[in-house]
């Protein structure tokens, strides 16, 4: 697990290999990713959008940009926190994500970015 607080948010990343989803066979690399953020500022925060770098160990370089997360663009009161998981296919048996949230302070209305920390993607076989 690996974490980062920027702005007091923390973001919190888990990943795991989805060997059922995958195919190494055909360069086909199936992770997800669990993320825990949590508020830790006084104010309730809202969460308006993502943006992702992916890149694969073959070169490979990915953007993902969007609103909300799954879907949802949740908000958190001061000391809540709100978990999702979400997934990512590569084409190379190792890689890494990192990015950046777009939140709003729910009381003065101002913008603010949460960066998600850079984390690995490794299949476990290459552990060896």
């Amino acid at each position: 697990m690996i974490s980062k607080i920027s702005k007091g948010v923390r973001v919190t990343v888990e990943t795991f290999y989805q060997s059922e989803y995958s195919n190494p066979v055909a360069g086909e690399y199936m992770f997800a990713y669990r993320i825990t953020i949590n508020n830790y500022n006084s104010f309730p925060v809202k969460l308006h959008r993502r943006h992702w770098y992916i890149i694969d160990s073959n070169g490979s370089k990915r953007e993902v940009e969007g609103e909300g997360v799954i879907g949802v663009q949740p908000v958190l009161e001061s000391g809540e926190q709100y978990q999702y998981v979400s997934g990512c296919n590569l084409r190379s048996d190792i890689g890494k994500m990192y990015g950046i949230y777009s939140m709003e302070n729910l009381f003065d209305k101002t913008f603010f970015e949460v960066h998600i920390p850079v984390f690995e993607m490794i299949a476990p076989f290459k552990l060896n």
